[in-house]
């Protein structure tokens, strides 16, 4: 999801999203899991609560239609505090693990 409205990511926008969770849902042969998400870079603590609790609340929307998600992929290396606090079920540290790309 693309919840920063950024045109350097890919993503659908919240508006968008209820629609395709629902043409996904009726596919025999796929299954929506969850959502993804990388808010937009900054380094406030409730800014990235927010951005990540957005992605919840789009969640727990779909969830009441039915849908069983069980993943939310949000967080980094940088945010990824926040994101666990907003119910990250996957994160992304490569940084932290390997140091800044080169």
């Amino acid at each position: 999801v693309n919840i920063s409205a950024e045109a350097s990511k890919s993503g659908l926008t919240p508006d968008e999203l209820p629609a395709v969770a629902a043409a996904v849902a009726q596919l025999p042969r796929l299954r929506l899991r969850g959502l993804m998400a990388i808010p937009a870079p900054t380094a406030d603590f409730e800014q990235q609560r927010r951005s990540f609790q957005s992605v919840r609340q789009l969640q727990q929307q779909l969830q009441q239609t039915g849908l069983q998600l069980d993943t939310l992929s949000m967080g980094m290396s940088d945010d990824l505090e926040a994101a666990i606090a907003e119910g990250a079920t996957w994160v992304r540290i490569g940084t932290a693990i390997f140091g800044p790309r080169q």
